[in-house]
């Protein structure tokens, strides 16, 4: 659902990266948790500047300091599936998609390993039964079909240049 950042001034302020259709949403959702079991609240301070505490011991600690918050960089926050609205008729979470069988051109099948969006836009990476995993932007052009129900996708990787060839040199 979103990721701390480097620490903003000194007083315990981490910068936030929300990954909500809207960002300020991302502390409307209630606790939120990282990959080894803690658990954060946010409250905005800016945008996309938080104040972050921390669940101990049966009570919300607030972070104060900045080498505290500069402890939680690239912290991964994470967010229940119950907890988030259903998406719409035609809609979909990214999340969805992976572990969807695949299906490549003359009807090789692979699977959706994971959903990468590194800001430019979300790629796939298709794990094939032979060869070197794929990525291929998420598209309508390169994922021309999406069907959760079935739970399958169709991919149709762009086609790749091939390089020059580079001369020789003396």
């Amino acid at each position: 659902m979103g990721m701390i950042g480097r620490p903003h001034g000194v007083r315990g302020l981490v910068r936030v990266a929300s990954y909500t259709a809207d960002p300020a949403a991302l502390a409307e959702y209630g606790p939120l948790d990282d990959e080894a079991g803690g658990r954060y609240r946010l409250a905005w301070r800016g945008p996309g500047i938080a104040a972050v505490a921390l669940w101990q011991d049966g009570a919300w600690v607030e972070i104060r300091d900045r080498d505290h918050a500069a402890r939680l960089t690239h912290r991964r926050l994470y967010l229940d599936r119950a907890a988030l609205p259903p998406p719409g008729a035609d809609e979909f979470y990214l999340a969805d998609l992976i572990g969807l069988e695949a299906i490549l051109p003359e009807g090789v099948r692979g699977r959706v390993r994971a959903v990468h969006d590194y800001g430019a836009g979300a790629s796939l990476e298709i794990e094939r039964p032979e060869g070197a995993a794929l990525l291929v932007p998420f598209t309508r052009a390169a994922v021309p079909e999406i069907d959760i129900e079935a739970g399958r996708v169709v991919v149709i990787p762009p086609l790749e240049q091939e390089a020059p060839p580079q001369e020789a040199r003396a």
